[in-house]
């Protein structure tokens, strides 16, 4: 049976409503889809609606189609925590090495591991409701991509940039958004995909910076271990993939000024975080990754204000 709760996790929102008005028996089950942490979901959720954006853009629509942005939200909650809850399944002795993690609801025993495969169910039949709304094709393209995802939690283990793996299933909504309007894929939101991905890889960087020396003991791998030292050019180069690719995907869908506008103002935020990483301050290396929902609205908006132009 299921322990007692434990207090909320470092890194969670503090105040957030599945911590002050939640059940008691449901905290621990929230904790691990990490409902207290929705910057997760809203990093998921992004790259879709780029996509659902750019292309209402390139086929002269006035806005991106808001049941698609409703439906990618709904999806992106309930498969970010569906992800959350696997990784914690595959890592639970490992997460009791490591500080930041040893209070998570599975290894510090809120949460057996039978209840914690019925939630996994759960989340994911969820997330399949939503994904069935859409045309074949986007329910094809959504299906593919979780043999990525579930090889995600046994890359650290042996690959030095997991973070790549991250990235391809993180990303993989830069191909849906374009894929449930057209019924199809092209250039631009393969081109979009690319950037997403060096997207992942740069602010996931940033997240791994919190668990570095954790990381070290233990013999996880990171993109932050790998980078060392010059985890600021490592990121930089990310980054700066990422606005390349972005701007090649804008090309190919016919942008106009405001898109590309939004994408300097993103272009800047992301310097901006390139400019503030300090490798030994982790509290600030969680402020700068969350940053970057704020980073992906700008770019959301730009392109969704194009169409309505």
């Amino acid at each position: 049976m299921e322990r007692p709760a434990a207090p909320s996790l470092p890194d969670a929102v503090r105040g957030h409503w599945a911590e002050r008005w939640a059940p008691s028996r449901l905290k621990p089950y929230l904790r691990l889809a990490r409902i207290e942490r929705p910057i997760g979901w809203w990093l998921l959720l992004l790259p879709c609606w780029w996509s659902a954006a750019l292309a209402a853009l390139h086929a002269g629509r006035p806005w991106p189609d808001p049941l698609h942005c409703v439906l990618f939200l709904i999806g992106a909650v309930a498969m970010r925590g569906a992800g959350c809850t696997y990784n914690d399944i595959v890592d639970r002795d490992l997460d009791t090495k490591v500080e930041r993690t040893r209070q998570r609801p599975l290894p510090s025993g809120q949460v057996t591991l039978r209840g914690a495969l019925a939630f996994l169910a759960l989340q994911g039949l969820v997330g399949l409701i939503a994904l069935l709304q859409f045309n074949g094709f986007a329910i094809a393209t959504g299906f593919a991509s979780l043999g990525v995802v579930a090889l995600y939690p046994f890359m650290k283990r042996f690959f030095w940039m997991p973070q790549i793996v991250l990235g391809l299933a993180f990303a993989w909504g830069a191909l849906m958004g374009w894929a449930a309007a057209f019924g199809s894929l092209s250039v631009a939101p393969v081109l979009l995909y690319l950037g997403s991905i060096a997207w992942v890889v740069g602010y996931d960087t940033i997240y791994a910076l919190q668990d570095i020396e954790d990381d070290e003991v233990v013999g996880i791998k990171s993109s932050a271990r790998f980078f060392g030292e010059q985890v600021k050019q490592g990121v930089g180069i990310c980054y700066a993939l990422t606005v390349i690719f972005i701007t090649l995907a804008l090309v190919q869908a016919s942008a106009g000024a405001i898109s590309f506008a939004g994408l300097a103002l993103f272009a800047l935020h992301l310097g901006w975080q390139v400019a503030r990483i300090d490798r030994g301050d982790g509290a600030g290396a969680l402020r700068l990754f969350r940053s970057n929902r704020d980073a992906g609205l700008i770019l959301f908006a730009a392109i969704t204000l194009d169409c309505l132009i």
